[in-house]
């Protein structure tokens, strides 16, 4: 019973999630992608731990004597993860206008592992943004995207990373119009992070800490707490204004105009 109200104390993201068992996690998620990036290929082969011991020292069970996931275990490693947290996903809606009433051009439920997730939202982004060639103002052509996609890449990242999974079962929200595209992600600033300070440089704090060491282990995250400035650099590189946030204690809401 102690080491079970140990838990209680943890950062959300390391409670166990008590209706799931050790097999709604992939193993071959965890033996083939999360472990070779997680540890060097000699450590690995020194390794004689149990599979059981594995996952409880990554943090993706609760312990080995209580193998249930933790929440950071099935957002990495299971492709049932929306069965116990309803919000595990982003919901992507390309709007073929400015407003919601405009027709839908394109509408997907992004889910599944978080390396699989992050992937095909890149792919979702990239898909949808357009270049334009201007062939007149030198002697070569430039290439210039309405959207830099290495911004829109971070601020997903960023609200998937940081978003709440207590008291509400939304998704990410991505709404791209033809004008903008709003990223919302469910809950408000946390800790440290104030709606006064939300982005400052050197201003960071982490709800889901394990999360955000996870999507490091995978590559998707190079350094900490640079995610908004990197954005806010390649849209002022490619031309784009500056992001236009929203910051409450219900959501935060980054809206990116596109390209001047």
């Amino acid at each position: 019973m102690n080491e079970r109200r140990r838990h209680g104390d943890l950062p959300f993201d390391l409670q166990e999630i008590p209706t799931a068992t050790v097999d709604d996690l992939q193993r071959s998620v965890f033996d083939q992608e999360y472990l070779p990036a997680a540890f060097a290929p000699d450590v690995l082969a020194a390794n004689g731990r149990t599979y059981e011991e594995q996952l409880a020292a990554l943090r993706m069970v609760a312990s080995v004597k209580y193998a249930t996931p933790t929440l950071v275990g099935l957002l990495v490693l299971s492709s049932r993860a929306r069965d116990f947290l309803p919000g595990a996903y982003v919901q992507f809606l390309r709007i073929a206008g400015q407003e919601l009433a405009d027709p839908i051009r394109d509408e997907e439920a992004i889910a599944g592992p978080l390396a699989q997730l992050l992937r095909r939202i890149d792919e979702k982004l990239r898909a949808h943004v357009q270049i334009a060639v201007d062939l007149t103002s030198g002697s070569t052509e430039k290439r210039s995207p309405n959207f830099p996609v290495a911004a829109l890449e971070q601020l997903l990242r960023n609200a998937v990373m940081h978003r709440t999974y207590e008291g509400t079962n939304a998704p990410v929200r991505v709404t791209w119009f033809d004008d903008r595209i709003e990223i919302q992600s469910p809950g408000g600033p946390y800790g440290l992070v104030t709606p006064q300070n939300f982005g400052r440089p050197g201003v960071s704090d982490y709800r889901n800490p394990s999360v955000a060491e996870a999507m490091k282990v995978l590559g998707f995250v190079q350094r900490f707490g640079v995610g908004i400035a990197t954005a806010e650099r390649a849209l002022k590189d490619n031309g784009n204004p500056p992001i236009e946030w929203d910051v409450n204690d219900r959501f935060v809401l980054a809206v990116v105009r596109g390209r001047r």
